[in-house]
């Protein structure tokens, strides 16, 4: 029961330190940026650029 004690008296804290949440903050603000990036000109391109050239006749032989 000593352990259990011990662990009681000491006051929580977080494992990840300050700087590091700081990091994965950033890390996951840059990522969101480059997701919406990517699938803007994913959008842009599969459902207006694609359509639009095969209804002119671009992608026939």
């Amino acid at each position: 029961m000593d352990t259990l004690e011990k662990a009681q008296d000491k006051p929580l804290e977080c494992p990840v330190s300050h700087k590091g949440r700081s990091k994965f903050k950033l890390w996951m603000k840059r990522m969101g940026v480059a997701g919406f990036l990517f699938f803007l000109i994913k959008g842009v391109v599969l459902w207006i650029i694609i359509p639009y050239l095969v209804a002119k006749g671009f992608f026939s032989n």
